[in-house]
């Protein structure tokens, strides 16, 4: 399988170097176009990718090709080549744009699947939100899912949900960096050299998500498990809640579905 990228941002790079470091594709059956030609090189030509000088030529060379440009941008990307995009599957990571949008822009039967995965996918522990109404046959599906399944939780939701899967999985990575950014801080203020410090708060966070996903614990379970009578995890979950922590976490969410 090759797979061909129309926009080479920062989605379209991860995913990219996801499928290389887990094994799912060489570098040499990746490839690209982008409207900056010099910075495509940059970021194609170090991974040994291929960098085209078109979106035809991306989608001459790939038997997946994937929609990574600004949403806004995505018609006038797909119209020039949807003719050839009618012999190909499309897989679609521009947020917002859905089965209905991707319906009208193709050509009638053509095969494509929305998307909304997460930069962690580049170290293969991503989540990759995928719309249940799509239009690829059941091997199409089961192939796409197969190489997504390489860098990343696969998750169908409907419609309506695929905008708030992509801000659950897409924006929350920022919030997690600044919790680690957080935590390390008063690790640092307590004396701990930096570098440990973000070492051991990125891996407490690795190792809790892990816990809860090979448990099913309820994330309050998790959390009174370490919370001993009168000890000292209470007082700091204690004084969390007294600055509103997960209020902010839901306001934060809340927001960004009221800006889309």
């Amino acid at each position: 399988m090759k797979v061909g990228f129309i926009g080479f941002g920062n989605m379209a790079q991860a995913l990219a170097r996801g499928f290389v470091r887990t094994g799912a594709l060489e570098p040499a059956q990746i490839g690209a176009s982008a409207r900056d030609r010099a910075k495509l090189q940059r970021n194609t030509e170090p991974h040994g990718f291929r960098a085209f000088d078109t979106a035809a030529e991306t989608v001459a060379f790939a038997d997946v090709v994937v929609i990574a440009v600004k949403p806004y941008q995505v018609e006038a990307v797909v119209g020039p080549v949807r003719e050839l995009l009618a012999r190909k599957i499309v897989v679609s990571v521009a947020a917002g744009v859905t089965f209905d949008d991707y319906e009208r822009m193709l050509r009638p039967g053509t095969a494509h699947l929305s998307t909304c995965p997460n930069t962690p996918v580049a170290v293969g522990e991503g989540i990759i939100a995928c719309e249940r109404r799509h239009s690829l046959a059941e091997a199409q599906w089961r192939e796409v899912e197969t190489l997504l399944s390489h860098v990343g939780m696969v998750l169908q939701v409907d419609t309506p949900l695929l905008g708030l899967a992509g801000t659950i999985g897409g924006c929350s990575p920022a919030f997690v960096a600044m919790f680690i950014e957080a935590l390390a801080d008063a690790a640092v203020k307590h004396g701990m050299v930096r570098a440990d410090a973000y070492r051991m708060v990125s891996q407490m966070i690795v190792g809790t998500g892990r816990l809860q996903l090979e448990t099913g614990q309820h994330p309050g379970a998790m959390k009174d498990a370490v919370c001993s009578p009168g000890g000292t995890t209470i007082v700091g979950v204690a004084e969390l809640e007294r600055k509103g922590f997960r209020g902010a976490v839901i306001a934060a969410i809340d927001a960004i579905q009221q800006k889309k």
